[in-house]
């Protein structure tokens, strides 16, 4: 009997203790009833801070594309990511590689930034997902982010401007041609677009029909050296090719331009979509300093670029997605 009562004793003891629970729980004032709901919200912010911080890079590489006339590139590159680890605050390595490599290298995540040209820009959005969010200005550029692409020839070819495009163009038929190269824009897609547009070839594959030779220069120089050595009746080439360090000036005074399609997206700044937004808009503002005057010959000395200014990736590179569906071509 002892030891029944001293169970309904304890019983008796929990019930008491679980009522006093409950009322307080019920209680309106009650410090243990608003502490939890007050608590839940703090959980998920904590955890997106976690998230964010996981995200964020902990280095940063860049890759700078070799370009015709650049010298010493890994030097003037490596000045570059120097003065951008100082204001991102994280080790910044610079790459030096071509175009193909350097979407590959946004591809693979073996980089997050790269200095692309409108094409391999495009090719970028395509394989990494990446944009581009800066373009180049440069003093050469007539269109300050845009420039022209042009056809050359010397100063005494009977080839004259004519007072329509298709007429200007009409007259190279059986022409002897030197493009840059298969897959440059300003010396090769836009100027074919142009051809296609005016209705003289149907496509890229259909060239020698019209011209009576075509050649590749591989560069803006020796397609233009081809002009001035006779080899070549024309050149298409960047308005910007005709002044050094791609020709001499003496050599710039022998040619002249015969007709020019305007519009050519000038090459920029492609950032890869695994870096977050808030990371992407400090490396957006740091290439940016390099307008100012204390860093901007930084920028010069490496493509001989003035200024970084932001673009809408789409309609920056609209023009040279026309001309590669108009040509036949993939980015």
């Amino acid at each position: 009997m002892a030891f029944n009562k001293k169970l309904l004793l304890r019983a008796s003891i929990g019930l008491i203790g679980l009522s006093s629970l409950t009322i307080a729980c019920a209680a309106p004032d009650s410090n243990i009833a608003t502490q939890p709901n007050a608590a839940a919200p703090s959980a998920p912010v904590e955890q997106q801070q976690i998230v964010g911080q996981q995200n964020t890079l902990e280095r940063l590489k860049v890759v700078f594309p070799s370009r015709t006339g650049t010298t010493d590139a890994q030097r003037k590159a490596d000045s570059i990511a120097k003065f951008l680890s100082n204001e991102l605050k994280i080790p910044v390595e610079a790459i030096v590689a071509d175009d193909t490599a350097a979407v590959e290298a946004l591809k693979s995540n073996r980089a997050e930034v790269a200095f692309l040209s409108s094409r391999p820009a495009l090719k970028a959005e395509q394989l990494a997902g990446a944009k581009l969010y800066l373009a180049e200005v440069r003093n050469g550029y007539s269109g300050g982010h845009t420039y022209r692409s042009v056809f050359v020839v010397r100063q005494d070819s009977q080839l004259q401007k004519k007072s329509n495009n298709q007429e200007n163009l009409e007259q190279l038929k059986d022409k002897r041609i030197s493009f840059t190269s298969p897959t440059s824009g300003s010396g090769f897609i836009f100027p074919v677009s142009e051809l296609v547009k005016q209705g003289l070839v149907p496509n890229r594959d259909r060239l020698d029909d019209f011209f009576g030779e075509v050649s590749y220069g591989g560069n803006y120089g020796a397609a233009l050296q081809a002009v001035l050595r006779g080899q070549a009746d024309v050149a298409a080439v960047s308005e910007y090719a005709l002044k050094p360090p791609y020709i001499t000036e003496a050599e710039g005074d022998r040619l002249r331009v015969l007709h020019e399609i305007s519009g050519v997206p000038a090459h920029g700044v492609a950032i890869d979509d695994r870096v977050p937004e808030l990371q992407r808009n400090q490396i957006i503002a740091a290439l940016q300093k390099l307008n100012e005057p204390t860093n901007n010959g930084l920028l010069t000395a490496l493509y001989n670029s003035n200024e970084l200014i932001k673009v809408d990736h789409d309609t920056h590179l609209a023009p040279v997605k026309e001309a590669l569906q108009q040509v036949g071509m993939e980015p």
